[in-house]
Formats: structure tokens, sequence, C-alpha cells
């Protein structure tokens, strides 16, 4: 089965990949939800607050995939330069964009009660706002008022370059022994470490990653499937015009 169908001079049909994704993904979002709170204790020192810790970090993990995606898709479309890698690219920014706000939205909700502020300046949340409004110029790219081969060349190199912010974002509370990010998860700085888990909150993470992934990539489907209505919207719309001039 062609997982990326690119040819763009047909108008699309909502693909069966799409239909499964998305009946899938409805039955996903309720457990995570009854996973993140029910079947999950309550944390002993942040209390019922903690319970955001499952999206928080899903979404942080799944905006970071996003612009993974970007990046590949930017150097095929360098390469290759075919269209479908940057429509690909540009609708995974976009909902890149969407996942980093809820990351810094979330956060400040969690930071009120552990650290009885909503923000701080510390390495994580400035480099996450960094990558956040990274991505808000990439899409700025994308709309100039330029022909498309251009644009998209532009936005592929600024999309490249754009994901050298995510390795910073990540490690950022390693590299700088940030004493207001938690490291939950591996080895911290050097006299820092992972607090780790309890067994069920892990799971509930972990499946809540995967859901969030799912929902991407019902987003993604979904998205490109809009770009390519408008590539097509855009070619009749040519045509009907050199038909009004001839």
């Amino acid at each position: 089965m062609k997982l990326i169908n690119d040819d763009l001079t047909v108008i699309p049909r909502d693909s069966m990949l799409h239909k499964v994704l998305f009946y899938l993904s409805i039955p996903m979002v309720l457990v995570a939800l009854y996973l993140a709170f029910i079947y999950t204790p309550i944390e002993a020192k942040m209390g019922v607050v903690q319970k955001i810790f499952y999206f928080h970090v899903a979404s942080a993990w799944v905006a970071f995939f996003a612009f993974f995606v970007v990046a590949v898709f930017s150097i095929m479309y360098l390469i290759k330069r075919k269209r479908i890698y940057d429509v690909i690219a540009g609708v995974s920014a976009e909902i890149g964009v969407v996942y980093t706000a809820i990351v810094l939205t979330t956060g400040p909700i969690w930071g009120r009660s552990a650290w009885n502020a909503w923000w701080s300046w510390e390495p994580r949340l400035t480099t996450t706002l960094i990558l956040f409004f990274m991505y808000i110029a990439y899409i700025m790219i994308r709309h100039m008022d330029v022909a498309w081969e251009k644009r998209a060349r532009f936005a592929s190199v600024f999309g490249i370059i754009s994901f050298i912010n995510v390795p910073i974002v990540f490690m950022s509370i390693r590299w700088w022994n940030s004493t207001l990010h938690p490291v939950v998860l591996g080895e911290g700085g050097a006299n820092e470490s992972g607090g780790g888990l309890e067994p069920s909150m892990l799971f509930a993470l972990i499946f809540t990653v995967f859901m969030m992934t799912v929902l991407y990539f019902v987003l993604l489907q979904k998205g490109m499937y809009i770009e390519r209505l408008k590539i097509q919207a855009d070619r009749l719309k040519e045509k009907f015009q050199e038909k009004l001039a001839s």
C-alpha cells in the first residue's frame, strides 16, 4: 500500500488510513483519560495537578516528532523537489506548533502549583518558547506572497535550521542543571538522575504518548487532504482565469 500519494493532479479523497486512524483515536483518547485521572494514583507531593504531567510530556514528545518530520521532509524536498514533501513538512509544522502550545499552556498550570509562579525563565521553558516562535516564523514564511517553489525552498532551509533547537530543548535541563524542571526519566546532570515513575504512572504516560502520536497522524492526514484541495482549487482558478483572458 502506498502510504504517501504524491499525485497532486487529481481531487483527493479521504484515505482509508485516515479513517482507520480516526476511529482508532476515539477509544484511545477515552482510555488515556481514564488512565491519567482514575487508574493512576495521586502523586504525594504535587497532588491532583500532577495529572497534567501525562498530557504535558506526551505533547512535548509529539511536538519534537512533528518537527523531526518537518526536518526530514524539508531535506527530501530540497533533494527531490516534489511538492508533496513540502506539503507534509508544512502540515507537520502546524501540528507541532499546536502541540507546543499545549506544552506552554499546561506547563505554567503545573508551575503555578510547583513553583508558586506561572512562569520562570529557566532553561526548559525558555528554549521551548524560542522553539515555538521559530516554528511560528516557519509558518509565516510558508504564507509569503511569492511563487510556491521559492517559498518551499525558504521554508525547507528554515525548517532544517529550526530543528537544531529540538535537542537543545530536550537537553537544556541536563546541560544547565535546572533545579526547577525535574528530570523524571533517564539520567540528569553530573549529580542528578531521573526520579523514575511508579509502574502505573509509567504505563499511563507511555499510553498517552502513543495516543497523542496517533492523533498527530490523524491531523497530518486531514491536513494533507485540505492542502491537496487548496492546490486543486488554485489550479482550477488559474484555468478559469486563462479561459477568461483568452
